[in-house]
């Protein structure tokens, strides 16, 4: 067995929508980030590179690359899916935590892990999505950024 952690922040800024776990939710802002700024699926990848011991997803996706200007981050997460099987691992479960005011988090929570689910060869009842406020404190609190924590646990195949 390998744990791994995860954790992804950015901030918000203009936009109309935000993507978690692989779904576009509407919102009054974006996120400014090099990708599409899907801080779920960012530290899940981080989670489970960190199991592997192969870096994190910067060391796999540089920011300064244009090849991944917008992309979308399930890209990412197949690769550390494929990463996984290489190494030959599958996944355990994965529990995510998402830190914001708004969006609301739990309409989109079922979408979320089927699509996590599928891109990693799971199940969903394999994959916790949560969410939680900070009670307006903090950058989060504030509505200025979002955040993302995810745990791993993969297993011998």
């Amino acid at each position: 067995m390998r744990i791994g952690q995860g954790l992804d922040v950015h901030a918000l800024g203009a936009g109309d929508h935000v993507v978690l776990g692989g779904v576009r939710i509407a919102h009054t802002q974006g996120v400014i980030a090099h990708s599409d700024g899907d801080v779920a699926i960012h530290a899940l990848c981080d989670a489970i590179l960190g199991a592997l011991a192969l870096g994190d997803i910067g060391t796999h996706f540089p920011p300064d690359d244009a090849r991944w200007r917008d992309a979308d981050s399930r890209i990412f997460l197949r690769h550390c899916a494929q990463l996984m099987r290489e190494q030959g691992y599958a996944l355990g479960n994965a529990d995510i935590t998402i830190v914001c005011e708004r969006p609301k988090v739990a309409p989109h929570a079922q979408a979320m892990r089927e699509h996590l689910a599928a891109d990693l060869g799971a199940r969903a009842n394999q994959i916790g999505i949560k969410a939680t406020t900070s009670e307006k404190l903090g950058f989060t609190g504030r509505g200025e950024g979002i955040a993302a924590q995810a745990v791993v646990l993969l297993v011998s195949n």
